[in-house]
């Protein structure tokens, strides 16, 4: 991981505690105005070392953004008790009916990245875990229960697995990381589509389930929980030092979650939309299959102007300068299409 100085690396190794504390990074100096913004902790890590570099060029703003998952950013947004949301899928057709009762709504990608899947058995495994698409289904269905079950030794030969229950880790929260990871599993299993679904809450099958908040809470229960699997950001994954599965793709290809795999996901699509945006179990022979765009929100006619405007030119920069800092993080930068479709969106706001 590219992590720059010492003082990044210490920022962004802080990150999993400031947010389940609920608070970012300290902005460099006070700011006459706070703008506020609520959502995904998918992407807390970018988005707090973004805001943290945009106050220290405008030093007139400061942007707090409260990592609590994409179901609470949309739901503040629609209150209106911030100044944007964030989630990592956009609203469905009836959170989206909800919202634009205060008016017509924006939806805009801000960064793209992808989710690994984790584990705690104590052992290493040379070469990774290998586990098939079908067989991460049939652990979260609850029909695989046990590390050393067949299916799975048979895909890891001399491993010599241990006789350990499976604990499936999973969110609690409603999650667009959720989305993301049971839209895989509903493309990927015909039994997990008709008897789960997708979506940023689902009831959960697998006996052994167990939830945690965030990101930061998946992968605290993950380490904390022997014979644990959870889905988490890629960049919690690194930074907790996490060991991490192999996954055989769509091309039968076996790969570690990495930011190069969600890049050559998105390049599966020549373009999104808020209605068009999954890149699961995409094709091609380097195509990371959990992998997905993150995607912020603003009221197009806000009432107080001013601090739309604010809002428009920090959520700008965000889309556009501020990408090469998701690079450094584990994410991928928004692609040059995308990110001018971002910017394009935003300077809709009338403000």
């Amino acid at each position: 991981m590219t992590t720059g100085t010492k003082p990044l690396r210490l920022k962004i190794l802080a990150l999993a505690v400031s947010a389940a504390l609920g608070i970012g990074i300290a902005a460099p100096a006070l700011a006459a105005t706070q703008l506020t913004g609520a959502g995904a902790t998918f992407p807390y890590p970018f988005f707090s070392k973004a805001f943290y570099e945009y106050t220290k060029a405008h030093p007139d703003v400061t942007v707090n953004y409260q990592s609590i998952g994409s179901g609470g950013g949309i739901q503040q947004f629609t209150a209106k008790t911030v100044d944007f949301g964030a989630s990592d899928v956009p609203m469905n057709a009836d959170e989206l009916k909800r919202a634009e009762a205060g008016g017509p709504v924006i939806q805009f990608p801000t960064t793209l990245g992808s989710e690994a899947i984790t584990f705690n058995l104590p052992m290493v495994i040379k070469g990774g875990l290998h586990l098939t698409r079908e067989a991460l289904a049939e652990i979260y269905l609850g029909q695989i229960t046990k590390w050393n079950d067949p299916k799975l030794a048979r895909l890891n030969a001399g491993a010599n697995l241990p006789d350990t229950p499976i604990v499936v880790v999973h969110r609690s929260d409603a999650s667009g990381t959720t989305y993301i990871f049971t839209d895989f599993l509903s493309h990927v299993s015909s039994d997990w589509k008709s008897k789960v679904g997708t979506g940023k809450g689902v009831e959960w099958p697998a006996a052994s389930s167990v939830g945690g908040k965030g990101n930061e809470g998946v992968a605290g229960q993950v380490r904390q929980t022997p014979g644990a699997i959870g889905y988490v950001e890629l960049a919690y994954a690194i930074e907790n030092k996490m060991q991490q599965a192999m996954l055989e793709n769509k091309a039968g290809k076996w790969l570690f979650s990495t930011a190069n795999g969600a890049r050559a996901a998105a390049a599966s699509r020549a373009s999104i939309s808020p209605t068009e945006f999954s890149i699961v179990d995409a094709p091609g022979a380097g195509s990371w299959p959990i992998a997905g765009f993150s995607w912020g929100m603003v009221y197009e006619s806000p009432s107080d102007k001013g601090r739309a405007k604010l809002t428009r030119d920090a959520l700008v920069w965000l889309v556009t300068d501020a990408q090469p800092i998701a690079g450094t993080l584990n994410y991928v930068p928004l692609p040059a299409n995308i990110s001018e479709y971002a910017k394009k969106q935003l300077e809709r706001m009338k403000v």
